[in-house]
């Protein structure tokens, strides 16, 4: 697997970005820096902002004011296939896939960076033909990563759920993100399966040295694999810091459970004390 350093991984850095629709504000001068190589967790009850702040990310959504930049890009008035070829890539709460195989929708994820056009790949000429057996090897490597080499031949509809969120992921990084959009990677999943993925996503950041931005409500999670959290509610950024810190703040504990209790995780209360 290739793999990137943090002097060539950008700093993600969102400044007051605000976005209202009719009337109504999504986002409200929300800030966040996400660190070249880390983990960073955007949380938040329902409705608190967070599938906005993704979507103005990937460009889907435009600011009213304020900025997103990668490094010395600004994102807000690009457009996502752009955005895309900056190195951020994003996978989405609910399962997007194509018929055919897991080597099939991995495949796609390599559209952006072929370079043998439309008529060269359809006459299968000898450039346009090496260059998918390139990516064709690249799209088996990132399956092996990502435990879906056994299932690489298999139709995308005859795998079990967990698997298929897999292949979102997995076809996200065949694009060589520098900066992976996790949207809530382990809804819906059994507990061996999150604990699956929550390996798979701390081994991106580790061997491939990529920064990752995670939308999840699975808080046992985001406290063990986080090294940065951002808490949204309301549309407005009421907390931020390491997991540790952000579990106890009692702005957090109040949004999520109205009461002065710790956000749950699963080390024993003295550890948490």
């Amino acid at each position: 697997m290739s793999t990137h350093t943090t002097a060539d991984v950008p700093e993600l850095v969102v400044d007051k970005a605000t976005v209202r629709f009719a009337g109504l504000t999504a986002l409200d001068a929300v800030s966040f820096t996400v660190a070249p190589g880390s983990i960073h967790a955007l949380i938040g009850p329902n409705g608190a902002g967070k599938s906005t702040s993704f979507n103005v990310l990937s460009g889907v959504y435009r600011v009213a004011s304020g900025s997103v930049r990668f490094g010395d890009t600004e994102l807000t008035s690009l457009a996502p296939h752009r955005i895309a070829s900056l190195g951020i890539a994003r996978t989405f709460q609910n399962i997007v896939l194509t018929k055919g195989t897991v080597a099939d929708n991995l495949m796609l994820g390599r559209y952006s960076l072929t370079r043998a056009g439309f008529a060269a790949t359809a006459l299968r000429l000898p450039t346009a033909v090496r260059e998918q057996h390139r990516h064709r090897e690249r799209v088996r490597e990132i399956a092996e990563f990502t435990g879906l080499g056994e299932s690489f031949d298999t139709p995308v509809g005859l795998l079990p759920y967990g698997h298929r969120k897999r292949v979102e992921l997995a076809r996200a990084l065949c694009m060589e993100p520098k900066l992976l959009l996790l949207d809530e990677p382990v809804a819906g999943m059994n507990t061996t399966e999150r604990v699956e993925m929550a390996r798979t996503v701390t081994s991106i950041r580790d061997a491939l040295g990529i920064s990752v931005l995670i939308v999840e409500h699975d808080m046992e999670m985001i406290m063990k694999i986080a090294d940065e959290v951002t808490v949204l509610d309301f549309g407005r950024r009421i907390s931020g810091g390491p997991p540790h810190e952000v579990r106890r703040d009692p702005a957090v504990i109040r949004a999520y459970l109205g009461s002065a209790h710790d956000v749950q995780t699963d080390e024993p209360a003295e550890e948490r004390a």
